[in-house]
């Protein structure tokens, strides 16, 4: 029974793990698996702990190679990304316990869909906040989720696309491999 359990989680850890190395792979602005990762881990982890742990370490580990190798940072070693994108990511990670507990199709693209407008919500306040650009009041804020309206359709297409691709994918693997899904463990 212990080795089916071993399976599942060592399949979800690499499902996650493959998804944030996909981040480091060439791709649009905002096409990113953050979303994905956060609801995939949600809805399949038995043990919530790791739910909430291995997705964030996922994405705080290909932030650092991101962050530190990748982008030009010249302030020195950065250790964490936005504190406003992994408090978005916490809170979609909530949102896939909640609306994740059965994993459908119907369910999946929803909280997708809710997730992606979370993140661009949370993400453009917290741009507005710390700006000089936009002024501190109701006009500025719109102005700036405005301007974000571009960057929203990518993280809306990564968050379905790597959606579908994590849990269909997992889907998939539980079709042809039964010791992969809950009832068997």
């Amino acid at each position: 029974m212990a080795e089916k359990i071993n399976l599942r989680s060592g399949i979800l850890i690499l499902i996650i793990a493959g998804a944030a190395l996909s981040r480091l792979l060439p791709h649009p602005f905002n096409f990113t698996p953050i979303g994905a990762m956060a609801l995939f881990g949600a809805a399949h982890f038995s043990d919530k702990r790791l739910a909430f742990v291995l997705p964030f370490a996922a994405m705080w580990l290909s932030d650092l190679w991101l962050n530190n190798m990748i982008y030009e940072n010249t302030g020195g070693f950065q250790w964490m990304g936005s504190p406003w994108v992994y408090g978005s990511f916490f809170l979609i990670s909530i949102m896939g316990l909640a609306l994740l507990q059965k994993v459908r199709v119907g369910a999946v693209l929803g909280t997708s869909v809710l997730a992606s407008i979370l993140f661009f919500l949370i993400t453009n306040f917290s741009v507005w906040l710390g700006s000089t650009v936009y002024p501190q009041n109701i006009t500025g804020l719109m102005l700036c989720y405005e301007a974000g309206i571009p960057f929203f359709g990518n993280t809306l297409a990564g968050d379905l696309f790597y959606c579908a691709v994590l849990f269909g994918g997992f889907e998939w693997a539980q079709r042809r491999i039964p010791a992969l899904s809950r009832s068997a463990s």
